[in-house]
Order: structure tokens, then C-alpha cells, then sequence
């Protein structure tokens, strides 16, 4: 018997690419809706009903209106930024520690932001082995492709061109608010909310989270940070930990590395006084940070 799924949201990004590896899987048997029905949040909610499992690739509004019509043993995975931080729901990172049965036994998965995703691989094992205070005041900067903005953006960027700005990276929520700034503070344990810039280039897919970390604030040595974090993931599948200053490729990292996989990887540099450390987390927007780690879940 095929398991039945139904997309809620699958003429978007994030809905397309699920659908489309999906497709490939003889198990599965994808749900559809009339254009019609769409619109109507009784007949969303009748499909999610027959279906096994469900993915919202919804607005948050539209995940908020749908979730009280479902049946409770429909196994329901959201992409949305609105219960990335509720109680009641399961933060989809398999690779954190004991998030892998929680997720594989839940019916309420929320998926990780893209941005999210690479900060929390980094701040959460830090913090989770003591390498780090709660209250230490973190910080990083995220450069993604445009891909990660949706249909819009991507209209924009790959439009003919009338707007020179395009061609160049541009940097966004200077006023330090940004969407999965929540999850990222609930899910790495933090005391403060960690100050973020994201920056936005003119390539379609492929991301890195630089995260800086000064070794005198933190009460660690770099050795100690390299060995805690390639402990935390020796048994993750889909992340590798380089090791400590190992030689950079073309002597830099470029944010569309891992562009279409669903790998993640991560980098760890010191400097020569041996106080300062930059931790990087090289991943696709689209794949581990978005619709790839929707599937895994």
C-alpha cells in the first residue's frame, strides 16, 4: 500500500522541489487539489485528511488556519517560520542531539529555516557542550542566493536586467530583526537573541553562515571546540566537519559549494594567537537548508 502525500503549497519553491523528488519515489502516492480548492481552507484541510503525511509550504497565516482542521495522526510538516519555536512541535534538525527520534515519532515537525539551519549547527553544539556560555553574545552573517527570497525574487533577479544594484551582494535587516531569529536563540539554548546580517547575491542557490567566535570570551581553546564539534556529528550523515584550519578550496569558501545536494559542511579556522576562531556552515538553501531537509524529516 502506497503512503499518501499531499503538498499544501506546491506551486512555490519549496513545494516544487519536494514535489518533484517525491515524483520519483514508488511508495508514494501524491494527493492533488483543484485550483478551486485551493483557496478554501475546508478543502486543504479535507486532502490533508486522507492524506498519510502532509507538508505545509504555506505563509504563516495559512499554516495557523489550516493546523485546527486536521486530524491529530496526520503526520504534518511545516515549512513556515510559525512553530519553529512552540512547544507542542518538533524542531526538524535530525543531527542535533535526540532530535532524530523525537522527529521520527512526531506528527507535528516544524522545518528549520535556511539561515537557521547553519547558525544552529554551529551555536547549538557549543552551547550543548559547554564550550560556550548561554549568555555568550553571538553573532553571525548569512550570504545566500537569491533562490531563498521565493518566486518574486527570483522574477526579479532573473528578469532582464534595468536595476544595476542587482549585480551586486546586498545586505538586509540592518534593524536586526529577522524572521528565524527566534528559532535560532530557542534552539541553540542562548540567553540573548545573537545579532544577524543577511546578505543577499546575485547566484541562484547555495548558502554559508559565518559565525565568529573569540576564545577568550568563550573559556575554550580551539582544540577544544574543533574536537567538541566533530564528536557532535560523527554519526550525522549529511554533515561533515572539516578539521581545524584545514586547507580552504581556491584558499576561500564560495556560498554555492554545495549547490544542489542536501550536504552540509563545516568549516573551522583559527588565527595565530590562537584567541580568535570563524565557524562556517556551507550548505544549499534549497537542499539542507529548505526543501531537502523537508524530506528528511
Amino acid at each position: 500500500m502506497k503512503v499518501k502525500v499531499f503538498i499544501d503549497g506546491s506551486s512555490g519553491t519549496t513545494g516544487l522541489r519536494i514535489a518533484d523528488r517525491l515524483a520519483e519515489r514508488p511508495e508514494i502516492e501524491l494527493l492533488s487539489i483543484s485550483a478551486e480548492g485551493r483557496k478554501n481552507v475546508h478543502e486543504r484541510a479535507k486532502v490533508i485528511n486522507s492524506a498519510d503525511l502532509a507538508f505545509l509550504c504555506l505563509p504563516d497565516a495559512a499554516s495557523k488556519e489550516v493546523m485546527p482542521l486536521l486530524r491529530p495522526d496526520v503526520k504534518v510538516l511545516d515549512t513556515s517560520t510559525a512553530f519553529r519555536t512552540d512547544a507542542a512541535w518538533d524542531y526538524g534538525f535530525p543531527e542535533l542531539k535526540g532530535q532524530k527520534e523525537k522527529i521520527k515519532n512526531s506528527y507535528r515537525v516544524a522545518v528549520p529555516g535556511c539561515y537557521a539551519s547553519g547558525f544552529i549547527s554551529i551555536a547549538r553544539p557549543l552551547v550543548e557542550l559547554g564550550l560556550v556560555p548561554q549568555s555568550y553574545p553571538f553573532s553571525c552573517t548569512g550570504i545566500s542566493g537569491y533562490s531563498g527570497g521565493g518566486k518574486k525574487m527570483i522574477a526579479q533577479y532573473e528578469a532582464e536586467r534595468t536595476d544595476p544594484a542587482l549585480d551586486a551582494p546586498r545586505s538586509y535587516g540592518l534593524a536586526l530583526h529577522h524572521k528565524h531569529l527566534p528559532e535560532m536563540q530557542k534552539i541553540s539554548g542562548l540567553a540573548h537573541t545573537p545579532m544577524f546580517v543577511p546578505v543577499v547575491c546575485d547566484y541562484y542557490c547555495g548558502m554559508q553562515v559565518l559565525v565568529p567566535l573569540d576564545l577568550t570570551l568563550a573559556g575554550s581553546t580551539a582544540e577544544q571546540v574543533a574536537e567538541g564539534i566533530a564528536a557532535y556529528y560523527k554519526d550525522a550523515a549529511t554533515v561533515k566537519v572539516h578539521a581545524l584550519n584545514e586547507a580552504l578550496p581556491e584558499n576561500g569558501l564560495y556560498s554555492n559549494a554545495m549547490a544542489g545536494t542536501d550536504r552540509m559542511e563545516l568549516y573551522l579556522t583559527v588565527n595565530a594567537a590562537g584567541d580568535q576562531m570563524m565557524l562556517v556552515s556551507l550548505f544549499d538553501n534549497l537542499g539542507k537548508g529548505s526543501s531537502g531537509a523537508a524530506v528528511q524529516c
